[in-house]
């Protein structure tokens, strides 16, 4: 292996390890965006759940801007899911083009 050739796997190799890297942010990413999509519908179940308690057009004063709160939420944590996806997969792909340039490291990195 030349020594040009071995500066390049070298290269290669740091370009996946901050491709990984981008990988896992992507995760917490998705992560948070999860977190963000379970808290509407906790607050929902919870809404559900005691609903008994109260008359909805009593409560419909508190309940609009819930609602409108919720979906944004909802909004949001779909964004931060589907935007994850959309990196890991681009991640992906740009990994995967280093592996057929380099077939010394393609058995390496999976």
């Amino acid at each position: 292996m030349s020594e040009d050739n071995k500066h390049d796997v070298a290269a290669a190799v740091t370009d996946i390890q901050l491709l990984l890297a981008e990988k896992r942010t992507s995760l917490a990413l998705m992560r948070t965006g999860i977190a963000v999509l379970a808290l509407p519908l906790s607050v929902l179940s919870l809404l559900i759940a005691t609903s008994k308690y109260y008359e909805a057009i009593d409560v419909l004063s508190f309940l609009i801007p819930l609602a409108i709160l919720l979906s944004f939420l909802v909004g949001l944590g779909l964004y931060l899911i589907i935007r994850s996806i959309r990196r890991m997969h681009r991640n992906d792909a740009l990994i995967h083009r280093i592996k057929l340039k380099y077939e010394e490291i393609a058995e390496y990195v999976d």
